[in-house]
């Protein structure tokens, strides 16, 4: 790609150093795909490409979009029940997948023109679940990349009359959320697929609607009926319906003399019927004319997705293809002679690794075929993103917006290109929507002086997040009512040590926040690129402040093991509650520590995805302040008739306390029973600290009945006598 391309290099900067969201758009042939390659392998976010089909999904090198948000088919209509069903009830989300969405900082959506809006507020709803829920789409960053004068998205006529309710266009740029963000535009302009200008300005005017006289009359020029190609030129027809150029491949490879040999495809794991890139079974002759479905992995780079050719040979396990070269004349020297094997196409789901918080593809499937498909016709719907230098349009029968240009516009040439059928002004439809929408975002293309302003914002948002508090006071003040009622009774140490940690989070950390905050957006004021020294010597002050602060007053109260709740809707509400918070804390000190020294994007990248990223809830850290160690005796309960009065909070005999939960944890599990039902958390505690040696002294406890004595009682009391020695 050109490096002097102005739109390429802003498309670049505004993902790589804004949060602005972004439609990159162009013609056909502008070079949205390679783009989006080099950015993949550039960006230090993390990145995951989607699109919304399974073989836009596998040319992009991503997943679907309803596979990776666990998305059921069908529609999304916010705040409304779908079927019966509330929409939210669709998310089925692994904790693996969560991990990802709370790491995820940039989104890229190919082919976005097919991208119905109400999918992208359905992005929208699972989004805000796992990231800033006051935020559209969670504040992760989009990147729409797709043409819309080419293939649009599809509403029927079932689900318009409900759609239309909701929105104003089925286009992605009606969605409601999408609708909430100030994104930017940016339309490539330099097409490197054709370089013939006249060809150029003849697709560009059916692409826009401006089809005159003199544009119908010069396309129409190479209208041929009954074209018959010359012999040993590759000629691909490209049809509007299935059954038209299945028609005709069938037809052309039965007039073959030839004997059929037929390639089954080898299908492992998962690797949907819809995603196949060519025929499970394909049946080809000596003959055949096949086109390419997949780039030549080898050095030799011999082949390319839509290279056409001509098969010579067919062996038990593979095929020969001869292919003439672009510009040749003929002459023997002007063949390439390809010999062709199966290859593999890899259907892939992202992970994560939590050793070094990178986001990468794992296979979950693959299909494994020679990598041709007959070539005497496919569809324009399928030849999109493909090339070619001779092609027969039988657009005739064009049914959708922008079916006719798609056609056109995979032509290289204008002389490469035949019409079966004439160009009609009925056939050629462009939406009125698009046209409007394309003209506002045309008058609202970014220039260099709002990216400046926009990285400016973008950094000094970053800056100011890390030192935003307000997130973690509210959780832990909720939680802090979660101990309260819980806990006050049986621990009350601890529900006092989440309170203090709430009420000087508040004063030691968030007040003080606000303040730095104020003065990063003073110092950024005069120092957009943040380079100032000044600025840097404030930021490592503050982030040793607070990386110290942070630890000593909500560390203290995250080491504390949390105490146990018998009820098990209890336990696992605040469970969810202390692990989201304790992510929270983990991922500011992830910060702090990173950047101690000096700030950089890159480090703040990788600190903030390396603490999200944890497969699973991080085992409690063993008690070490003081306070945890140490409580604070509480006045003893009155104890009720027989039973000794007990310490409820302090445990005297921590050893044992485990070993009994983890006994009453075995022995629901193997009764097929709650824990609680086994035994109270009181008559644990009560078991632990007496340390009872007989039946009379076990029923004493409060929590220890005659049945529990009856059925339980034998293994108590030898389990309090292992740990006595």
């Amino acid at each position: 790609m050109e490096a002097q391309n102005q739109e390429l290099e802003m498309a670049r900067n505004y993902a790589l150093f804004t949060h602005r969201n972004i439609f990159l758009t162009g013609k056909a042939g502008t070079g949205k795909t390679t783009f989006l390659r080099r950015l993949q392998a550039e960006s230090k976010r993390r990145m995951i490409v989607v699109a919304p089909t399974g073989v836009a999904a596998i040319n992009a090198g991503g997943v679907t979009i309803h596979s990776f948000f666990q998305l059921a088919p069908g529609l999304f209509l916010p705040g409304k029940m779908v079927a019966g069903r509330d929409p939210k009830s669709r998310y089925t989300i692994s904790k693996h997948k969560q991990n990802i969405l709370r790491s995820l900082s940039l989104l890229v959506i190919d082919e976005i023109s097919m991208v119905r809006a109400d999918l992208l507020d359905a992005i929208d709803d699972v989004l805000r679940r796992y990231q800033d829920r006051s935020k559209p789409f969670g504040g992760v960053q989009l990147l729409l990349i797709g043409d819309l004068q080419q293939l649009a998205p599809v509403a029927t006529e079932t689900e318009w009359p409900l759609l239309k309710e909701v929105y104003a266009t089925p286009y992605f740029f009606s969605s409601l959320a999408l609708q909430q963000t100030d994104f930017v535009y940016i339309e490539l302009k330099h097409v490197y697929r054709q370089q013939d200008q006249t060809f150029v300005d003849l697709l560009n005017s059916v692409r826009d609607g401006r089809v005159t006289p003199a544009t119908l009359q010069a396309l129409n020029a190479r209208y041929t009926p009954r074209f018959n190609p010359p012999e040993g030129e590759e000629w691909i027809t490209l049809t509007t319906h299935n059954h038209q150029a299945a028609r005709l491949n069938e037809q052309r490879l039965q007039a073959l003399a030839n004997a059929p040999h037929t390639f089954e495809a080898r299908i492992k794991g998962d690797f949907p019927e819809g995603s196949y890139p060519t025929d499970a079974s394909l049946t080809l002759k000596v003959g055949a004319q096949v086109m390419f479905c997949k780039n030549d992995p080898s050095t030799a780079k011999a082949f390319y997705n839509g290279r056409i050719g001509r098969v010579t040979e067919v062996g038990k396990d593979s095929v020969t293809v001869v292919c003439r070269r672009e510009g040749g004349n003929g002459s023997p020297s002007d063949y390439d002679r390809i010999e062709v094997r199966p290859l593999e196409w890899a259907n892939t789901r992202y992970t994560t690794d939590p050793a070094t918080a990178t986001i990468h593809e794992e296979q979950i499937g693959s299909f494994t075929q020679i990598p041709l498909r007959l070539a005497w016709a496919i569809t324009i719907h399928k030849s999109q993103g493909l090339t070619f230098d001779h092609a027969i349009i039988n657009a005739g029968r064009a049914f959708s917006h922008g079916q006719v240009y798609v056609a056109l516009s995979r032509c290289r040439t204008l002389e490469g290109m035949i019409l079966a059928t004439p160009i009609t002004p009925d056939i050629i439809t462009t939406d009125p929507d698009v046209i409007q929408f394309n003209t506002y975002a045309g008058e609202h293309t970014p220039t260099a002086e709002t990216f400046l302003r926009d990285r400016r914002t973008f950094l000094e948002d970053i800056l100011c997040d890390i030192f935003d508090f307000r997130a973690i006071s509210m959780r832990l003040r909720y939680f802090e009512r979660l101990a309260m009622e819980h806990f006050s009774d049986y621990f009350p140490s601890y529900a006092r040590a989440v309170a203090e940690a709430a009420s000087q989070t508040d004063s030691q950390l968030l007040a003080v926040g606000i303040k730095f905050q104020t003065q990063i957006r003073q110092l950024m004021a005069t120092d957009g690129q943040g380079t100032s020294q000044l600025l840097r010597e404030r930021l490592r002050k503050g982030m040793a402040y607070y990386a110290t602060t942070t630890a000593n007053i909500i560390g203290e109260f995250i080491d504390l093991n949390l105490p146990e709740i018998d009820n098990a809707r209890t336990r696992e509400h605040i469970t969810n509650e202390y692990n989201i918070l304790r992510g929270a804390y983990d991922e500011k000190m992830a910060i702090f520590t990173a950047c101690l020294s000096d700030f950089s994007l890159d480090a703040y990248w990788n600190a903030k995805a390396k603490a999200a990223m944890v497969d699973e809830p991080k085992p409690q850290r063993k008690a070490r302040t003081k306070k945890a160690a140490e409580p604070k005796a509480p006045t003893p309960k009155k104890a009720s008739a027989n039973k000794v009065a007990i310490d409820y909070e302090r445990v005297r005999n921590s050893t044992l306390y485990h070993a009994l939960l983890e006994w009453r944890k075995q022995t629901a599990r193997q009764r097929k029973l709650p824990d609680a039902y086994i035994m109270s958390i009181s008559a644990v505690i009560g078991i632990s600290n007496l340390q009872p040696r007989t039946p009379d002294e076990l029923l004493s406890i409060p929590g220890i009945g005659k049945k529990t004595l009856q059925e339980y009682g034998a293994d108590l009391l030898e389990l309090v006598a292992t740990h006595a020695k």
